[in-house]
C-alpha cells in the first residue's frame, strides 16, 4: 500500500466518525426555568458530563491509527458499544483513579489499555504516546519484550487482527486523569504475533 493511499485511510476513518458524532451528541442546558445554578452545581455536573467528548474520542482515534499506520496496519473503526463500556469503567475509577482493569487479565473479553495521568490536563494523545513507547522495548523478530519491561499496551495497538475501539478519558475526585480503551477483537495472544508478516 502506497504511504498516501493509508494516510487516506487514516484521515478517512477519522473524517468518518467525526461526521458520525457530530450529528449524535447533544448537550444539555445547564440552568432549567431560566435560573442560572451555583458555581458548586456547575463543579459537579461538569466532572460527570463529558463535554469535550467528541474531540476526545477523534483524538484517540486518530493516534492510534497515526501509529498503525508507522507498521502498514489497517486503521481502527470507532465502536460506540466499546465506548459505553470504557465510559462504565472510566466511570468506576472517577473516585479513587485507581490504575485497574475492568477484569482479571486472565479472564479478558477485550483487550483493554489503561492510563493514569498526575493532574488534570492528559490528553489521549498522552495515553497513546505511552503506550506506543513501549515499541521500543519489543523485538520484532522473536516477538517478545524485553525482561522486565511491558509491551502489551503497544502490541494491542498495532495488533494486526483487531478492528474496533471505544476509549473514554475522566477527571477524577482528585483531579488526576484516567484514561481506558477497549479493544475488538482484543490482542495480545501468547505465541501469535502482533503483526503480519514481513512486517
Amino acid at each position: 500500500m502506497q504511504p498516501h493511499l493509508l494516510l487516506f485511510f487514516v484521515l478517512s476513518s477519522t473524517l468518518a466518525v467525526g461526521n458520525f458524532l457530530a450529528t449524535s451528541q447533544s448537550v444539555p442546558s445547564p440552568g432549567a426555568h431560566g435560573t442560572k445554578p451555583a458555581n458548586e452545581t456547575y463543579y459537579k455536573v461538569s466532572k460527570q458530563l463529558c463535554w469535550g467528548c467528541v474531540g476526545e474520542s477523534l483524538e484517540f482515534l486518530f493516534t492510534h491509527n497515526v501509529v498503525r499506520a508507522a507498521k502498514w496496519e489497517l486503521p481502527l473503526f470507532w465502536d460506540f458499544q466499546l465506548e459505553k463500556y470504557a465510559r462504565w469503567w472510566a466511570s468506576q475509577r472517577r473516585a479513587d483513579c485507581k490504575l485497574q482493569h475492568s477484569f482479571p487479565e486472565d479472564d479478558f473479553k477485550l483487550g483493554e489499555n489503561i492510563y493514569w495521568g498526575s493532574g488534570s490536563t492528559w490528553r489521549p494523545s498522552d495515553a497513546v504516546s505511552a503506550w506506543s513507547e513501549e515499541e521500543k522495548y519489543y523485538d520484532y523478530a522473536s516477538n517478545s519484550c524485553q525482561e522486565g519491561q511491558m509491551c502489551g499496551h503497544y502490541t494491542q495497538i498495532v495488533w494486526k487482527n483487531t478492528r474496533r475501539i471505544g476509549c473514554a478519558r475522566v477527571v477524577c475526585e482528585d483531579g488526576d486523569v484516567f484514561m481506558t480503551c477497549n479493544y475488538d477483537p482484543p490482542g495480545n495472544y501468547i505465541g501469535e504475533s502482533h503483526i503480519d508478516a514481513g512486517v
